[in-house]
C-alpha cells in the first residue's frame, strides 16, 4: 500500500500547487497589491518540514542542547558538541526551512580534528521559535549566537545560511576561516525565482519585495552578498554545484570574483542539498580548515554578469 498513498500524496500536492499558482496569476491582474502582501508572507515562512526533520533527525552523540534568548526575545534551540570555552569551535548555519542537525554528518570529523562544534536552529526553524523569517533576521540570529560563544575557529554555512554568514562578517561576526556550501548571493534573483515558481507576475514580485523593505528597513540591493564582499579580510571556501537546481552556480561564482580572500570549488551531479554531507565535500573544507589551499580563485572584471570568468 505504500506506493499507491505515495501516489495520492504527490497528486495532492500537484493539485495544491496548481492551484496556488492559478491563484497568483489571477490576483497579479486583479488585486496586485493584496497578491504581493500574500506573496511575502509565503516567501517568509519557512516549510513546515523544518520542524518535523528537526524532531526526527538523529543527533549525534555527545550533544549538549539549550536556548538561546536572542535580542528580539526569540528562543534558540542551540546543540554544542565539545566545549568551545576551552577548544577552538566552528559554528554552522543551516539553510531556509532547514535545521541545525541537518549538519549532522560534519560532527563526527570536525570532532576528530580537534574542533567543539556550535549549530542552533534559526527563528520559525527547527526546535526554535517563531514562524516566519528573513535573511536580516538570519543575521541577527547569527550574530546573537556568536557573540554568546565568542570568536570562532571557523564558520560554515549552507544557502541562506552562506549568505547570512557573508553578510554577519561585516556585522561583527569573528571568525578566521569560512566555508559557504551554495551559497545564495543575490536575494533579488531568489525573489524572482519565487515568483516564477508560485506564478506570480514580474511587477507584484517588485512590490512584494518594495513591502518587505518597508518593513525590514533595508533594501534588497543592499543585502546582495558581493556588495559587502570586498570588505571581508577572512579566507574562504566558496563550493558550489553545476547542477544547482535552486541557487544557481553562478552566485557562488559571484561572490568568489568579489571576494579578495576566496576560493571557489566546483562539484558536479550533487545539487544544492547532497552537496552539504558529501564526502569530498567534507574533506576538502577539511583540508581548508587545516590552512590547505583548496578551490581556485576567480579571475574576472566585477562588471561581467553571472557565469563569466
Amino acid at each position: 500500500m505504500a506506493v499507491p498513498s505515495l501516489k495520492i500524496r504527490t497528486i495532492v500536492r500537484s493539485a495544491q500547487w496548481g492551484a496556488l499558482r492559478t491563484a497568483f496569476r489571477l490576483g497579479s491582474m486583479v488585486a496586485p497589491a493584496a497578491t504581493a502582501r500574500r506573496a511575502a508572507l509565503l516567501f517568509s515562512t519557512p516549510g513546515s518540514a523544518t520542524r518535523t526533520r528537526a524532531r526526527h533527525t538523529a543527533v549525534p552523540e555527545g550533544v549538549r542542547e539549550s536556548q538561546l534568548h536572542t535580542r528580539d526575545g526569540i528562543r534558540l534551540r542551540t546543540y554544542v558538541w565539545g566545549d568551545p570555552a576551552r577548544e577552538p569551535y566552528v559554528l554552522l548555519a543551516h539553510g531556509w526551512s532547514s535545521h541545525a542537525t541537518r549538519f549532522a554528518g560534519w560532527i563526527t570529523p570536525l570532532r576528530q580534528a580537534g574542533y567543539a562544534v556550535v549549530a542552533f536552529d534559526q527563528p520559525g526553524h527547527g526546535l526554535s521559535e517563531g514562524r516566519r523569517a528573513t535573511l536580516p533576521g538570519f543575521v541577527a540570529a547569527l550574530l546573537d549566537v556568536a557573540a554568546h560563544f565568542g570568536p570562532a575557529a571557523a564558520v560554515i554555512g549552507h544557502s541562506l545560511g552562506g549568505t547570512a554568514t557573508a553578510l554577519a562578517l561585516t556585522r561583527g561576526l569573528v571568525a578566521q576561516r569560512v566555508v559557504l556550501v551554495a551559497p545564495a548571493a543575490d536575494p533579488i534573483d531568489a525573489a524572482h525565482r519565487f515568483a516564477r515558481v508560485v506564478g506570480m507576475a514580474e511587477h507584484v514580485c517588485r512590490a512584494m519585495y518594495r513591502w518587505f523593505e518597508n518593513r525590514i528597513g533595508i533594501s534588497f540591493e543592499e543585502l546582495q552578498v558581493h556588495r559587502d564582499a570586498p570588505r571581508i579580510g577572512r579566507p574562504a571556501l566558496v563550493v558550489h554545484d553545476l547542477d544547482d537546481r535552486e541557487v544557481p552556480w553562478a552566485e557562488g561564482e559571484r561572490l568568489v570574483r568579489h571576494w579578495p580572500h576566496a576560493h571557489l570549488l566546483t562539484t558536479e551531479g550533487l545539487g544544492h542539498n547532497r552537496i552539504v554531507d558529501a564526502p569530498p565535500v567534507l574533506d576538502a573544507a577539511l583540508r581548508f580548515l587545516r590552512g590547505g589551499t583548496v578551490g581556485v580563485r576567480v579571475v574576472s572584471t566585477p562588471n561581467l554578469p553571472f557565469g563569466f570568468a
